[in-house]
């Protein structure tokens, strides 16, 4: 057996009741959800201050960790009310607080103080030196930036404090910007990437039209029914959970757009078989976990 190895945990999405409890069923180690504000999804479906205290206790008595997402960029008038929604937070329970803006995370410690602070990939984590730096303002966990490698993932391990967690997506859209920066959905049609509320317009199918020829539409790419350009196909990494689990991953991250319920169950399904086949075979993890 590998010393100190700790099996990853299996962090899934939680949009609202129904996918909550569907995701502590199919063995999520923690799950990650909205409140009414500064959540990255503006679904109305996310939960309200009442219900949040509920959601929190009824994971943490199935043995599950609650995440709230506080990760967009909030303006001024924003920052008046994140106090009082920060200790709303710690009050229901929560874990961790989802952060992605230095402020916000100066405020948490202030008036959350006994709520871990994991760093947002939207913070684009891509080096130690700045998980480093998170780390001494006090995150408990950093959440690296999707266009890491497995290499890249293992030197930042080794250069950082052990007891900072290292979390990763293994399922999830790869941004046509910088670890979902991006403008591109306020250019188009005036929704705010960046604060909660992107239309994924690097997921709509493009064509090419001609200024001289109004109405006839012809494919970027030999493909009759038009091409993404702009977002390559989600990133799935399940095929490569061992070399995340050698890397040192300490939790593997499931995004599945809008909380599809099937995708969701299906991938944390193979997520956890796969987590599973290493954990209970001793061969097969000093295979990937050695050299």
């Amino acid at each position: 057996m590998i010393k100190d190895f700790v099996k990853p945990e299996v962090l899934a999405p939680a949009g609202d009741f129904e996918r909550l409890e569907a995701a502590v069923s199919f063995g999520a180690d923690a799950v990650y959800l909205g409140g009414g504000m500064f959540g990255m999804r503006t679904s109305p479906s996310n939960f309200s201050d009442e219900e949040l205290p509920k959601a929190v206790q009824y994971a943490h008595s199935k043995g599950v960790k609650v995440y709230l997402t506080c990760n967009t960029v909030p303006r001024n008038n924003e920052v008046d009310v994140l106090p009082e929604f920060l200790q709303m937070a710690e009050n229901a329970g929560v874990d961790a607080l989802i952060i992605s803006d230095i402020g916000t995370l100066t405020l948490a410690k202030k008036y959350a103080p006994k709520t871990e602070i994991h760093v947002s990939t939207q913070a684009g984590i891509t080096n130690y030196a700045t998980a480093n730096a998170f780390y001494d303002m006090g995150a408990k966990r950093v959440v690296l930036a999707r266009e890491l490698s497995i290499e890249d993932i293992a030197v930042l391990r080794a250069k950082t404090p052990k007891d900072l967690d290292i979390e990763c997506f293994v399922h999830g859209a790869m941004c046509v910007s910088f670890s979902g920066r991006c403008l591109l959905s306020n250019y188009l049609v005036g929704r705010d990437s960046n604060r909660g509320d992107c239309a994924q317009p690097c997921r709509w199918k493009y064509h090419i039209m001609e200024d001289t020829r109004p109405g006839v539409y012809f494919p970027i790419e030999q493909d009759d029914k038009g091409t993404y350009i702009m977002n390559a196909r989600d990133m799935c990494m399940i095929e490569h959970i061992p070399e995340l689990v050698n890397a040192g991953i300490t939790s593997l991250k499931i995004e599945a757009e809008q909380n599809l319920h099937t995708i969701l169950q299906l991938l944390q399904t193979h997520t956890v078989q796969q987590l599973m086949s290493l954990w209970q075979t001793p061969l097969t993890i000093s295979r990937f976990l050695t050299g």
